[in-house]
């Protein structure tokens, strides 16, 4: 079976709820999750560079690391990380690393690294996922941007050169 479409679109609002939940703790307004191929949610992770101060737990790599103790990559190869916005290299070569066969996530990296500005807390490059997955030998496959504008409002108000 496949995930339909509007399926996507639920699972990618839901990454969005859990990037709001991540910003009200006190963390990077950023969510991700697991879904298995019929698009049952497995896994969830939110960012934590500030609750544990450590700069790389970024939601997608915290996500990755519980997914690649949890299941193998043969498993993890038929399931999507969503993202409630796409992916940084350092996360996507975690994706890649852990064998996650799809991305599907909200607003672009460039889009990202245009509302933030030059924010200490996220110097976002401007390298979108798809070149990262391109130069591995793994076949990802990618989708998005989808629900852009819904995905940079918990952004809002939150960087300081925003």
């Amino acid at each position: 079976m496949t995930i339909s479409p509007e399926r996507d679109l639920d699972l990618l609002r839901r990454t969005i709820e859990l990037a709001r939940l991540s910003r009200e703790r006190g963390d990077h307004p950023f969510g991700a999750l697991l879904a298995d191929r019929d698009g049952t949610i497995l896994l969830e992770a939110m960012n934590t560079c500030g609750t544990k101060g450590d700069r790389t737990g970024h939601a997608e790599r915290n996500l990755m690391t519980e997914a690649s103790m949890k299941y193998d990559a043969d498993f993890l190869s038929r399931c999507t990380m969503y993202t409630s916005a796409e992916p940084c290299v350092m996360c996507t070569g975690s994706v890649y690393w852990a064998g996650v066969g799809r991305i599907v996530h909200g607003m672009s990296e460039k889009d990202l690294k245009d509302l933030i500005g030059p924010d200490p807390e996220n110097l976002t490059m401007d390298l979108p996922c798809a070149q990262v997955v391109a130069a591995g030998q793994r076949k990802i496959e990618g989708v998005g941007p989808l629900l852009s504008e819904e995905s940079s409002v918990v952004h809002e108000g939150f960087w300081v050169s925003s």
